[in-house]
């Protein structure tokens, strides 16, 4: 199904369909948590409806399907700001959004009209409109909705505006969305080094160290936890020291120098985490050294080409960290396990991370770790470690990890 609706304001098409041909290649979203997009500001009548970040997030976590917006009720005239931050410089050339579905509910509705503005200057503004569209429902499940971006402007802050409904039948009503997903190209992203200090709040109580690309820490009073920096994001994996469960993070440290992003435990949906910096708490790890990588390490962030075993060069630090751990540890037996998400086959994602885990060997031997001590092995999706229903989950799932034997 193809439908073209023209828009005056911008003199562009909305284009409806199933989805992307099965042969084109996947495109970056760079309106994505996983991407080190985060919500930076909730404006309009989002206050009055008790829209917050949380749902804020769902927009953007790469899980396509529908949600409602509010906890209460809003009007045909209600209106929803969300402004989102960029990790980077990034130049949209279309907006995407997916499963434009109706609830069979008199008081639940899709948002119907969609509009998207970016600036380079602030979280404030000035914004100019890229894009805008008036929704219709999709047929079917799996189809979504193309919204061209207008012009080359480069931008920072993404401004999300939504308001009326497709189908309000009643005064008070609940507002649905899905997903807003943004295509382009975006300028490379920085490492952060934001990631050493100490931060609490509501179910927050966390200290992080780092040290290039390295961050090793403790939460909760009871858990310690360690992962690797990719841009403005630290993924890292965590285990209680009381009854060894499992959490795994996804977070960015905000311009206010406040921790924010997500946190799944053991093994449930990722929910928001954020706290204030607190420089004078004192934890149980604060007299502790950095981790090096090395046995038992789970390292996210080592960047492969599309569909490919190929090592992109934005990789480097993290990969010269690993050969740094893995020299100065006196193991003599290592194996590099690669593990991929959930999208293709099993056969093809077993066979996939082994060649990227093949990848790392080869990476460690020409930086002179001897290759009698280094085997490869892939376990596809075998083994996840949060979910694959989101793109923060996959995007954690995509890891190699570093076994002793």
């Amino acid at each position: 199904m193809k439908c073209l609706l023209l828009r005056s304001l911008l003199a562009c098409a909305v284009v409806c369909s199933a989805g992307a041909a099965a042969q084109d290649k996947p495109r970056v979203d760079y309106l994505s948590l996983a991407q080190g997009a985060i919500p930076v500001a909730i404006e309009g009548d989002a206050k009055a409806m008790k829209v917050g970040m949380d749902h804020a997030l769902l927009a953007i976590d790469g899980d396509d399907g529908g949600f409602v917006m509010m906890l209460k009720p809003g009007s045909a005239q209600s209106k929803v700001v969300i402004v989102y931050a960029l990790p980077a410089l990034t130049t949209f050339d279309s907006f995407v959004i997916p499963n434009v579905r109706e609830t069979p509910s008199p008081s639940q509705t899709f948002f119907r009209d969609v509009e998207i503005a970016g600036s380079d200057t602030g979280s404030e503004g000035p914004f100019e409109v890229l894009a805008s569209a008036t929704l219709k429902v999709h047929d079917q499940a799996g189809q979504t909705t193309t919204i061209p971006a207008s012009g080359d402007r480069p931008v920072r802050w993404l401004r999300l505006t939504l308001s009326g409904g497709l189908d309000i039948q009643r005064d008070k009503t609940f507002f649905e969305f899905s997903e807003i997903i943004g295509h382009g190209v975006q300028a490379a992203v920085p490492l952060s080094e934001a990631f050493s200090g100490k931060w609490k709040g509501r179910g927050v109580l966390l200290e992080l160290k780092q040290d290039g690309v390295r961050v090793t820490g403790c939460y909760d009073g009871v858990g310690d936890l360690a992962g690797t920096v990719d841009g403005n994001l630290v993924r890292a994996t965590g285990t209680s020291r009381k009854g060894a469960i499992p959490s795994a993070f996804v977070l960015t440290v905000g311009a206010d120098g406040g921790i924010f992003g997500v946190r799944s435990t053991n093994g449930a949906p990722f929910r928001l985490y954020t706290g204030d910096a607190a420089p004078k708490l004192k934890t149980e790890c604060s007299a502790q050294p950095v981790q090096q990588l090395g046995c038992g390490s789970i390292i996210h962030g080592i960047a492969f080409d599309f569909d490919s075993a190929a090592i992109r060069p934005e990789s480097k630090p993290l990969l010269d960290a690993l050969f740094a751990g893995l020299q100065a540890s006196t193991t003599s037996a290592l194996t590099v396990v690669g593990h991929t998400s959930s999208e293709g086959s099993d056969a093809y994602n077993d066979d996939l991370s082994r060649r990227r885990a093949e990848s790392v060997v080869t990476a460690m031997v020409a930086r002179g770790i001897d290759p009698a001590r280094l085997s490869a092995e892939g376990r596809g999706e075998q083994q996840p470690i949060a979910d694959n229903t989101t793109e923060t989950g996959r995007s954690m799932n995509r890891r190699v990890e570093i076994a002793c034997r």
